[in-house]
C-alpha cells in the first residue's frame, strides 16, 4: 500500500468515524456532571417556604372549624374556633385578657431570665474545668431525670405559694436544657482550635471570646429553643397552684364554671406565646449564625 492510499484511507475513516460519533453536549458545567447534580439537588428539602412555619398551624384551624362547622365536634366538649374568637374579644374589652397575659409574661421572663442565666454559667464552667465538670455534670444530670413539676411540693414547703416558687418552678425547668445543650457545645469544639490559639498564645479572655463563645453558641441557641418552651409548660402548672391571676389562673377558674370556650382561650394564648417566643430564637440564630450552610437554608 502506497503512501497515498494510506493518507485517503485514514482521512475516510476519520471522517466516518465522526459522521457515526455520538453528538457531544454544546455545554457541560464544571465539576460533577448534570446528572449527578441534578440528583443531589433532589436529595435535599429544596428552598425555604415564605412563613412555612405557619402551615401546620393554619391546616390545624381549617381542621377545627370544618369539625366544627360539620357537627363532628362537641361545642361542650371543644368551642368553634368562633366561638373562642367572640369570647377573646369580650374578655379583652373587659381588660382580663390583658391583666392575666402580664402577669402570666412577667413569671415566665423572670424564670427565663434566671435559668438561663444559671444554665449559662454552670455549662462554661463545667466545660471549661474538669473539675468543675465532676462537680457540676452529676447533680445536673440527676435534675434532669426529675420533673421539675414533681418538686412544686416541696418548693412549697421551702417558699410558700407566692411568686417566689413560681417563679424558681419556671427557672428549674429552663436551666437544664440552656446547659445540657451548651456543654455539648462546649465538648464538641475541635481540639485544633485550642492548639490554635496556644500557639498565638491567646490569652484566657480572647480564647473565650475567639474560640469557646462562638463553639458554644450552635448549642446555646439550641437550648433556648427547648428553654422557652419549658417556661411556658412550667408556667400553665404553676398558674394552677393557689394562683390569684395569670392565664392559667383565669383557666381553671373556667373549668369551675364549665367555660369551655374562657379554656380554649387560653390555650390558644399559650400556643401563640409558644410558638411567637421559639420563632424569636430561631430569627437570632439564623442571624447569629449565618455564616453555616444547613439544609435549613
Amino acid at each position: 500500500m502506497t503512501v497515498g492510499n494510506s493518507e485517503e484511507l485514514a482521512v475516510t475513516t476519520a471522517a466516518h468515524d465522526t459522521a457515526t460519533a455520538p453528538p457531544r453536549p454544546t455545554s457541560q458545567p464544571k465539576g460533577r456532571p448534570a446528572g449527578q447534580r441534578r440528583a443531589r439537588r433532589r436529595l435535599g428539602p429544596g428552598r425555604p417556604i415564605r412563613y412555612g412555619w405557619a402551615v401546620g398551624p393554619l391546616l390545624l384551624l381549617a381542621l377545627w372549624s370544618a369539625g366544627s362547622a360539620a357537627g363532628l365536634i362537641d361545642a361542650r366538649n371543644l368551642s368553634a374556633p368562633w366561638t373562642v374568637v367572640t369570647t377573646a374579644g369580650g374578655l379583652i374589652a373587659e381588660g382580663r385578657l390583658q391583666s392575666h397575659l402580664a402577669t402570666s409574661a412577667q413569671r415566665a421572663l423572670l424564670g427565663l431570665l434566671f435559668g438561663v442565666a444559671a444554665g449559662l454559667v454552670l455549662a462554661l464552667i463545667a466545660g471549661l474545668s474538669r473539675i468543675g465538670e465532676g462537680v457540676i455534670d452529676g447533680p445536673v444530670q440527676i435534675k434532669r431525670a426529675i420533673p421539675s413539676l414533681a418538686l412544686i411540693p416541696l418548693l412549697i414547703l421551702w417558699f410558700g405559694i407566692g411568686e417566689s416558687m413560681k417563679v424558681i418552678t419556671i427557672a428549674l425547668g429552663v436551666f437544664v436544657p440552656v446547659y445540657i445543650h451548651t456543654h455539648n457545645g462546649l465538648r464538641t469544639i475541635d481540639h485544633r482550635y485550642v492548639e490554635l490559639a496556644e500557639t498565638v498564645r491567646l490569652s484566657r479572655a480572647g480564647f473565650l471570646r475567639h474560640v469557646v463563645l462562638p463553639g458554644a453558641l450552635p448549642g446555646f441557641l439550641l437550648g433556648m429553643r427547648f428553654a422557652v418552651t419549658a417556661a411556658w409548660l412550667a408556667l400553665v402548672v404553676v398558674e394552677q397552684v393557689n394562683a390569684t391571676s395569670g392565664i392559667g389562673y383565669m383557666m381553671e377558674l373556667a373549668r369551675t364554671y364549665g367555660q369551655t370556650d374562657v379554656i380554649m382561650v387560653g390555650l390558644v394564648v399559650y400556643g401563640l406565646l409558644g410558638l411567637v417566643s421559639d420563632g424569636l430564637v430561631r430569627l437570632v440564630e439564623r442571624r447569629a449564625l449565618s455564616w453555616r450552610r444547613t439544609l435549613a437554608g
